[in-house]
């Protein structure tokens, strides 16, 4: 039993939450490539690329690297990348063990990716902002894009976005409607060229849900394996389905409240404007963590009496992605006991 503060994995939950979002995949004729950025472990790409999954994204050439050495196939880095003479020999070297493709979202960068990754057959896929305001080019300039990729030597294989604003309270709907207006804009102008557009990719886990099938052809979820205290706190998954918490123990009363010892170098300090609070108690659906310090995690308990001095707790992170990559080990109840499975892509930030 490894000493807390650690990650604990519900096997049966994980299982349960891949296989759910995999039939929804097939019951609406739509491919499923899960952001494997959530949870950075080949076992669990395992798992995923099972249960009907054809391939996996990832966000950095980093975690590419780490799944195709553990045998993954098919590989979309979806991520506006500036390719350069570096990023173009690691491009290279993934492309020889995997299907490649990653994201280009202006004439400029997909015009060097076409002349650095081009004759090595790494494809591009056209990144559009469809309202979360991060990167990604207008839809209506989807068209340019893909002829300067084509241009310069790049195969397109389609548009895809990231609806992002669907973090936020009621904001799955919102998101899957921009969504569908932005990818269909995008699809028709590359269309418009000439070029065939294959892959039509989109998806987040709070929109999954609300999303336009008709419209797109692939989806990208990631936090869905998992759960988090933001997927339980915008409705979107409830506590019975969250398969990733901290196990943690309760270290002081200080002030009548559970001082915890999963602090932020555990629980990673992310707080979307809608969390109530730094994370959730599994087990304590009306305790809140009031403040996250490096080594500290401070819990009003509300109505619910103190849990004892050293006993162990079930702490939801507010963003698993974030908790996931500070961990070296998942810890997982398999049969025979439990088990670490290494998060073997942790810190390939690049």
């Amino acid at each position: 039993m490894p000493n807390t503060p650690y990650l604990h994995v519900d096997l049966e939950r994980l299982d349960r939450n891949i296989l759910r979002a995999a039939e929804w995949a097939s019951t609406n004729d739509l491919t499923l490539r899960p952001h494997a950025k959530t949870h950075k472990s080949p076992r669990i790409a395992r798992r995923q690329i099972s249960a009907g999954a054809v391939g996996l994204t990832v966000a950095t050439i980093g975690e590419a690297e780490v799944f195709a050495e553990s045998g993954m196939t098919d590989l979309f880095v979806a991520y506006p990348l500036h390719v350069d003479d570096q990023a173009a020999g690691r491009l290279g070297a993934l492309a020889y063990k995997a299907r490649v493709a990653i994201g280009v979202d202006s004439v400029e960068g997909a015009t060097l990716a076409g002349r650095m990754v081009g004759r090595y057959g790494v494809e591009v896929v056209i990144e559009v902002d469809s309202g979360h305001h991060r990167s990604g080019c207008r839809p209506s300039e989807a068209g340019l894009i893909a002829t300067a990729a084509t241009s310069s030597g790049s195969t397109v294989r389609g548009v895809f976005t990231f609806p992002g604003h669907s973090y936020a309270r009621d904001g799955g709907v919102t998101a899957a409607v921009d969504e569908a207006r932005a990818l269909s804009t995008a699809r028709a102008a590359v269309e418009d060229t000439g070029i065939e557009v294959a892959v039509v990719s989109g998806g987040s886990t709070p929109s999954l849900d609300h999303t336009r099938t008709e419209t797109i052809t692939e989806a990208r979820p990631g936090v869905y394996v998992f759960g988090d205290a933001q997927q339980w706190e915008l409705g979107v998954m409830d506590s019975q389905e969250i398969a990733l918490t901290c196990r943690a123990t309760v270290v002081s009363h200080a002030g009548g409240r559970a001082v915890l010892d999963s602090g932020g170098k555990v629980l990673a300090a992310d707080r979307a404007a809608f969390n109530t609070g730094g994370g959730r108690l599994l087990d304590h659906p009306d305790a809140r963590i009031t403040l996250v310090s490096e080594h500290h995690a401070v819990v009003d308990m509300g109505e619910a009496p103190l849990p004892p001095l050293g006993s162990q707790v079930a702490v939801v992170p507010n963003h698993c992605c974030a908790a996931v990559n500070l961990a070296e080990y998942l810890w997982v109840d398999e049969k025979g006991g439990m088990r670490p499975w290494a998060v073997a892509a942790r810190g390939r930030n690049s």
